[in-house]
């Protein structure tokens, strides 16, 4: 029998634990305090935020820990668990396209708080991880979430007191990613980590102009009294939004709204008065003969239906029926996007095929992680079968996970 490997979550004060250790080993001292954010997983809504549409992510139990200490100047130095030695820059020094390395998503996030007007100085931060890296699950938005929290607790800003002020962490987090960092992702992920509640997925809206309360709204979630579970499994085929395929996609849905004379996509929805699908799918017609920009049209179209019916269903207790949008949701991925990859393929059919009532990829894709909706009794089988497809198929063992709907950053 094939060996199932399971990732733990760490308790929170194991995380805190290790982070005020490995602070204490790297400075002198101790760190002013320790936050955490969760990493996230989307139920379904993929490549939807850039195009001001609808996803609905679960923040996860497995958290990114962060021990901090402000500084009187503005220099900043980090030491992480994941990488060797002490990385540091100067906050003056901060700028689009002037840091490399990881600890730019950290210094991105002082950079954008600066950015939107809030007075951030420079710090001392040590940083440890559950949250696999490269698996999809927003191990860059976790970190950069943690960070944001624990300066806005440091600065004293407030702004983690209220759902309006996450929603401009968000902002400030995600500016960090697009033009530090220099990952062009939509918002969805910092999303996530900052605005989800425990036992909640969290439908978001990504219209411009919505405040807080209609750009975000939870959903309860409450799979275990249905006897369901969602299963994560990390497929190791390791990704980066830092490449040249997501930022591809991204241009040829704003190439497509270009044409069609749009402002977004999501003007196309039938529901909010648009254009409708096929009248979009003739009008790029002309200006498509490979028939890319189109594909990519329809699944954006058919995955923001898909994502507001899914919600509907969850609402109304009915999380068991929800498989068939998974499933949709994956061929739609896989066919018309073009970002699944063997790995995610076999999960999902493996999946399936051992009685999982849904399976899709999620996350920005070209590996990373597929999930599995499964019954309570099911998870060892569904996952065994898993484990057994990757292990006759000659692929890297997968990581599994469990990921009932869990806490913001804190």
């Amino acid at each position: 029998m094939t060996t199932i490997n399971w990732l733990e979550a760490w308790t929170a004060d194991d995380g805190a634990r290790r982070v005020d250790e490995l602070f204490t080993r790297s400075f002198d001292g101790s760190p002013e305090g320790v936050w955490s954010a969760p990493g996230r997983v989307n139920l379904i809504g993929e490549h939807t935020d850039y195009n001001a549409g609808l996803c609905l992510p679960t923040a996860l139990p497995h958290r990114t820990y962060i021990a901090l200490r402000p500084r009187d100047d503005d220099q900043v130095r980090l030491v992480s668990a994941q990488a060797e030695g002490v990385w540091e820059t100067r906050l003056s020094d901060v700028a689009p396209g002037a840091v490399q390395g990881w600890g730019a998503y950290v210094a991105g996030v002082a950079w954008a708080l600066g950015e939107a007007g809030h007075k951030v100085g420079g710090f001392d931060a040590a940083v440890d991880s559950c949250v696999p890296f490269g698996a999809g699950l927003s191990s860059s938005a976790a970190l950069e979430a943690a960070v944001a929290v624990a300066l806005d607790a440091v600065a004293g800003l407030g702004l983690v007191a209220s759902d309006a002020g996450r929603a401009e962490l968000v902002d400030v987090t995600r500016r960090a990613e697009n033009e530090i960092a220099g990952a062009p992702t939509g918002g969805l992920d910092q999303s996530a980590s900052l605005r989800c509640r425990e036992g909640h997925a969290l439908l978001l809206d990504f219209r411009p102009g919505l405040n807080p309360l209609e750009s975000g709204v939870p959903v309860p979630f409450d799979l275990e009294t249905a006897g369901l579970t969602l299963l994560v499994v990390d497929t190791k085929a390791e990704h980066s939004h830092v490449d040249g395929e997501y930022g591809a996609r991204r241009a040829s849905c704003e190439q497509a709204a270009e044409l069609l004379g749009l402002g977004s996509l999501r003007e196309i929805a039938p529901t909010l008065g648009g254009m409708g699908i096929d009248r979009a799918l003739a009008e790029l017609e002309p200006h498509d003969p490979d028939g890319v920009l189109r594909r990519r049209v329809r699944h954006v179209v058919s995955e923001i239906d898909r994502t507001a019916r899914f919600a509907d269903l969850v609402r109304e207790g009915r999380a068991a029926d929800v498989g068939p949008f998974m499933v949709a949701s994956h061929v739609s991925l896989r066919d018309d996007y073009e970002v699944s990859c063997r790995e995610l393929d076999l999960v999902v059919d493996s999946a399936m095929a051992a009685g999982a009532l849904g399976a899709r990829m999620t996350g920005g894709g070209f590996g990373g992680s597929a999930i599995a909706l499964v019954r309570l009794s099911d998870v060892d089988a569904v996952a065994q079968a898993v484990a057994e497809a990757f292990a006759d198929a000659g692929l890297t063992a997968p990581v599994f996970l469990l990921a009932p709907p869990s806490a913001p950053a804190a």
